[in-house]
């Protein structure tokens, strides 16, 4: 077994933000290489927060951003299962950075779920047109990846997080699940900006 120092435990806490005793046991599983213990982490991330999905939501913060010309602005509502959770900087400040991620790149919608139909038809009839003269074996998988891209692009919870495009915003919610140790989830959210800009 490899001996984990207390420097590599700090290092990977800084990264993650996750507890001490948590960064020790991934580091271990890993052999001491940080950037597995980065991937056991975001794994166990993922199990913590399924493991908590049915909890009840009772508490929550509302974050903002403002971009510093004044012509971009975003809402969001983290909500969380305790005021304790809730009223804790680290949590404000994750919804916060949502929010100026949200700004920056202005999703369409929240979850792969609240895809509209007809906006998902309308991609696709783009998309064959524009793969018409492609070999018809090819046309269904090309469109296919045509659309999950530009679908990605517009849901929140599938854009790479803008502070560190390695994790998702789906990911960075299982990640403060695990750090918080409560259910977390994104409840809505509003992009506003100056005569559309």
């Amino acid at each position: 077994m490899a001996v984990i120092s207390t420097e590599q435990i700090k290092e990977l806490r800084d990264k993650t933000g996750v507890s001490v005793m948590q960064c020790k046991k991934a580091l271990e599983e890993a052999g001491g290489d940080l950037e597995k213990a980065i991937v056991i982490l975001r794994k166990v991330s993922k199990q913590i927060a399924e493991k908590k999905a049915d909890r009840e939501f009772g508490a929550g913060t509302i974050g903002s951003y403002i971009h510093n010309n004044g012509q971009v602005g975003a809402m969001v509502e983290l909500r969380a299962e305790t005021d304790f959770v809730s009223g804790n900087e680290e949590f404000k400040t994750l919804a916060r950075d949502v929010a100026m991620h949200i700004a920056a790149l202005r999703p369409e919608f929240l979850a792969a779920a609240d895809v509209p139909a007809e906006a998902t038809t309308a991609a696709r009839a783009v998309f064959e047109k524009e793969v018409a003269d492609k070999p018809e074996h090819m046309r269904a998988g090309i469109v296919e990846g045509k659309l999950k891209a530009y679908l990605k692009e517009k849901i929140l919870l599938e854009q790479p997080f803008i502070k560190n495009p390695e994790v998702t915003i789906a990911g960075l919610v299982d990640s403060a699940i695990q750090k918080f140790g409560e259910k977390i989830e994104i409840a809505r959210f509003a992009c506003f900006s100056v005569l559309g800009k």
